[in-house]
């Protein structure tokens, strides 16, 4: 009882900031670390039995999946990141430029802008001197480009995310053949000669359903942040476009 208090103690100096009332209960610091301890432990100890129960092989097999797939995931979220820029500030610093007749100032600002957004303005302004029409035909065709390496390794991602149930699937149609060859060895069909081949057929199909669901979690949330950018380089190119019409009705006689 008085570890109970002690831990949930805690949890009130964390939420509420109370250290006063935890002062006040005397509350042993040494037996609430105890109990976390142990309950890590446990905890780590029931993972590496299920580990073991649901066979070695094929959960090596889902780890690997998992490890692989987040790294995959990592990388994407790093690029999506890295790629998402304040458009509007950047597009006001071309804007400003190209209106005071910089167009090298305007490619150095691109330049040195990361993200796609700044690779497709940059592409456009190298082109600049041809007119609006190749300008936008460079746009397009460069944001093909960047759309593509935005999708780099997404397939990797949705290839792990469909191999783990299936090595799940696979763990369970094997976990059934083992109880019916025990079945058939015994002569008999209690629960204790069967529930060896279940326990590995249910422990790898819950195995590979946790794989896969953190995976495809992570995978929307790449998707998502990926039509986001999708989003902003289309309206950026609108205002791109806007500007450099600009640029030529105002410079073109110069």
């Amino acid at each position: 009882m008085k570890k109970l208090f002690a831990v949930l103690a805690i949890f009130g100096m964390i939420s509420f900031g109370l250290p006063s009332i935890l002062l006040a209960q005397d509350v042993d610091f040494s037996s609430v670390a105890a109990v976390v301890e142990s309950d890590a432990s446990g905890f780590h100890q029931a993972i590496k039995i299920k580990f073991i129960e649901g066979n070695a092989a094929f959960m090596s097999v889902l780890t690997l999946c998992l490890i692989l797939g987040l790294a995959f995931c990592l990388e994407r979220v790093i690029y999506m990141s890295l790629a998402d820029i304040n458009q509007d500030a950047f597009l006001a610093k071309i804007g400003d430029t190209l209106d005071s007749g910089d167009v090298e100032g305007a490619k150095n600002i691109a330049r040195s802008t990361r993200g796609p957004i700044a690779s497709i303005v940059y592409q456009g302004l190298l082109r600049l001197d041809q007119g609006p029409d190749a300008v936008e035909r460079t746009i397009v065709s460069y944001g093909g480009v960047q759309a593509g390496l935005l999708e780099k390794n997404l397939s990797w991602i949705t290839m792990f995310i469909t191999i783990a149930p299936s090595i799940g699937f696979l763990g369970t149609v094997i976990g059934m053949v083992m109880a019916f060859d025990d079945i058939q060895r015994a002569g008999d069909m209690s629960p204790t000669i069967v529930a060896g081949g279940m326990k590995l057929a249910l422990i790898t199909t819950v195995a590979a359903l946790i794989v896969a669901l953190i995976l495809q979690i992570v995978y929307n949330y790449i998707l998502n942040k990926m039509e986001a950018i999708l989003g902003k380089m289309e309206d950026a190119s609108i205002t791109f476009l806007d500007q450099v019409i600009k640029y030529n009705v105002k410079y073109k006689n110069l």
